[in-house]
């Protein structure tokens, strides 16, 4: 197999003066790829902020490869046209966006307060979306790109006193879905990873399993969904300590009424298993699959 490059492209990474995204902009730069390193420098909670893109950029530098750095939260519409307009700016172009950038607000449902849960949103979610849709804009002009959503197992899953990275986390799955389909026609390609890695965020969360979590474990699957080689769109991965594997929605055969009337609450009771059961599954690749689904059992119920 041909080596993948990114000679001639120019990668955008959000939250990369650390952690995670600092391993992808080196690894694109390494490739021949120009990398805008965006970073706030803010602590792991989103407060206060710092120049750590310039660190990662001097790296990269020192390596041989190009980098501009940009300071701009993710969390306004400004920050987000801010980060692609620096793309704009030194290279003319932008084909490959990973959205990383991420804090914790970690607390049980109960006792968590309504700003912890907008900031949280902000970043992830909010974040996302500003700087995707000014990237999303240049490569629909150019008919192509490749973006990366970072998602989570908090989400995807579900994990206590995570409600709101949570809640964040699974609406970049759909954020990345949706894109997946609009962006088709320009060759655009969109998947999420679910990353379980040692960073400032997780690293008192792992314990005594951090160590084993490298962030060079999540890289090279990134890389690849970002480079010319991948064909792949609107798909999740989970990714950690040298494990990749595919996670997905599926939807099951289920159970049909038998008549075209609603059923009772008793009937969906009697049918609950074949309902549940996962022994026929179909994994829809937009809404349309599941409008398909139940149009076909209706058609076989003998509806019209």
């Amino acid at each position: 197999m041909s080596e993948i490059r990114f000679d001639g492209r120019v990668a955008v990474v959000t939250g990369a003066g650390g952690g995670l995204g600092k391993t992808y902009a080196k690894l694109f730069a390494s490739r021949g790829a120009s990398v805008v390193v965006n970073d706030l420098g803010g602590s792991t909670d989103g407060t206060g902020a710092s120049k750590m893109a310039d660190e990662c950029v001097k790296e990269i530098a020192e390596a041989g490869g190009t980098a501009v750095a940009n300071y701009d939260s993710v969390a306004t519409p400004e920050g987000g046209e801010g980060i692609i307009q620096t793309a704009l700016d030194n290279f003319g172009k932008v084909d490959i966006l990973v959205n990383n950038a991420g804090i914790l607000r970690d607390k049980s449902f109960a006792k968590l307060e309504p700003e912890n849960l907008h900031i949280v949103l902000d970043v992830h979610l909010r974040g996302a979306f500003y700087v995707t849709q000014p990237a999303f804009k240049v490569m629909k002009e150019n008919n192509y790109g490749r973006i990366v959503f970072t998602a989570s197992g908090a989400g995807i899953f579900g994990n206590f006193g995570q409600s709101n990275y949570g809640a964040a986390k699974m609406g970049l799955v759909g954020l990345s879905n949706v894109l997946a389909v609009e962006g088709a026609k320009n060759n655009i390609k969109c998947n999420a990873i679910a990353p379980v890695a040692k960073t400032r965020l997780t690293m008192d969360l792992l314990g005594d399993l951090a160590d084993a979590l490298d962030p060079e474990y999540v890289t090279p699957l990134v890389a690849y969904l970002c480079s010319e080689a991948c064909e792949l769109s609107h798909e999740i991965f989970d990714v950690g300590g040298g494990r990749y594997s595919r996670i997905f929605v599926g939807m099951t055969e289920g159970w049909t009424t038998p008549v075209a009337e609603p059923p009772a609450p008793e009937d969906i009771a009697a049918n609950l298993e074949q309902i549940r059961s996962t022994d026929e599954y179909v994994i829809p690749s937009s809404v349309a699959g599941e409008m398909k689904a139940t149009m076909e059992a209706l058609k076989a119920r003998g509806d019209s």
